[in-house]
């Protein structure tokens, strides 16, 4: 089976409309390449590369003049294909030939697209049922705020959110049908929750999180270090409390986070789901609800606190490195959050990046990794791969 029968074929027209740091495809040939996750990494600048979005780019990658590109830029674009383009020569022949959908998979028209819905048939991009969307950057496409309200009856993004939820007499699985079909507020601003003075407090910045917890971390490591023979000891019971941590994330964020099934349907869990993990998916792209409060963080450690130190009663030292160790996996676990939604990443993150991503578009109810996949492997809750898009 040839590349063009797995993956989508484009028009020019459609690769040429990528040409923004928030989508850029580039082509070689009939090649089509989504190189949007590079941008920030180019050498020489993604305003560089920005400047070719939507066109072809051989000559230039060949332009020894221009710039002297390595192996490991063809091997970028050969990570990054993501279909093929029909030229105006690929669409002469389709237009003569008498089976054109042997050349390429064309797009269909809207008459056609209606006979696709009665025969059960996939529109171009498929949209998944849970939650309205089919891509990742559907999560950052606007809101329009006055038919999204008129529409579902759900909250007004113009007016605090807590109270609407608070009174809205919703039930438990209109609440969780909405929550989980994501909007974007003003180009990822933060929506009002409280519309008064609390307002600042529900707002973290990404960086408020190593800067209020590192220190304590490394104080408590320092003071637990004493009750140790050696520094060894001490390092494997704290990177002990970092593996605990990951369990934790998973658990945390499976059986609290999404507690869905078990969500008690009335307007006080409702409204603390909103508070603790709903708000984050029905405003993913919030830059300032991203990472936890100190002071919610501070309610949910302290049991853990109490936890460590009845697990490893015999030694107080012991108790507090682990605990240290899990609370430097919490920082990281913020930190790797804020970054997957916000911040185009190097190899290894770009790919989770894609799968987290993917648990607020496709698929809620899998994928509760954050930092690693580990644990979801483990209980079989690994998100299924997207299906391809078709034509």
């Amino acid at each position: 089976m040839s590349p063009s029968r797995t993956l989508p074929t484009f028009l020019q027209t459609e690769v040429a409309a990528h040409n923004t740091e928030k989508s850029c495809y580039v082509t070689m040939g009939t090649r089509v390449f989504d190189i949007t996750d590079f941008l920030d990494s180019h050498p020489g600048g993604g305003e560089l590369i920005v400047e070719y979005g939507g066109k072809d780019i051989t000559d230039i990658l060949k332009d020894e003049d221009s710039h002297t590109h390595s192996d490991a830029a063809y091997e970028v674009l050969e990570d990054s294909l993501i279909g093929f383009v029909a030229t105006e020569k690929v669409m002469d022949a389709v237009v003569k030939s008498q089976h054109p959908d042997q050349i390429v998979p064309l797009p269909a028209t809207m008459d056609g697209l209606e006979e696709l819905k009665e025969n059960g048939s996939p529109n171009r991009v498929p949209v998944f049922q849970a939650t309205g969307m089919s891509s990742a950057e559907d999560l950052e496409k606007e809101t329009d705020l006055i038919n999204d309200y008129k529409t579902h009856k759900f909250l007004d993004l113009n007016r605090p959110l807590l109270m609407q939820v608070w009174f809205g007499g919703f039930s438990k699985d209109f609440y969780l049908d909405q929550i989980h079909r994501p909007r974007h507020y003003k180009g990822g601003e933060s929506a009002p929750l409280f519309g008064n003075f609390l307002e600042p407090l529900s707002k973290t910045a990404w960086w408020v999180v190593p800067t209020v917890w590192l220190p304590p971390v490394a104080y408590g490591t320092y003071v637990a270090s004493k009750g140790f023979s050696s520094i060894g000891a001490e390092a494997a019971y704290w990177c002990l409390g970092l593996f605990l941590w990951t369990l934790v994330e998973y658990v945390l964020h499976r059986f609290l986070f999404h507690l869905d099934k078990w969500l008690p349907d009335n307007r006080v869990a409702l409204t603390l789901h909103f508070l603790l993990h709903g708000i984050h998916h029905y405003l993913p792209m919030d830059k300032l609800r991203l990472v936890m409060p100190p002071t919610l963080f501070l309610a949910l450690a302290t049991p853990f606190w109490k936890l460590a130190h009845a697990v490893f009663y015999w030694d107080w030292c012991v108790a507090t490195t682990v605990f240290c160790g899990g609370i430097f996996g919490y920082i990281c676990y913020d930190l790797t959050h804020y970054f997957l939604h916000h911040r185009t990443l190097p190899s290894y993150w770009r790919e989770l990046k894609k799968y987290h991503l993917q648990h607020h578009f496709m698929d809620y109810e899998n994928g509760f990794g954050v930092t690693s996949r580990f644990w979801d492997v483990i209980f079989g809750t690994q998100l299924a791969p997207p299906p391809i898009k078709t034509l």
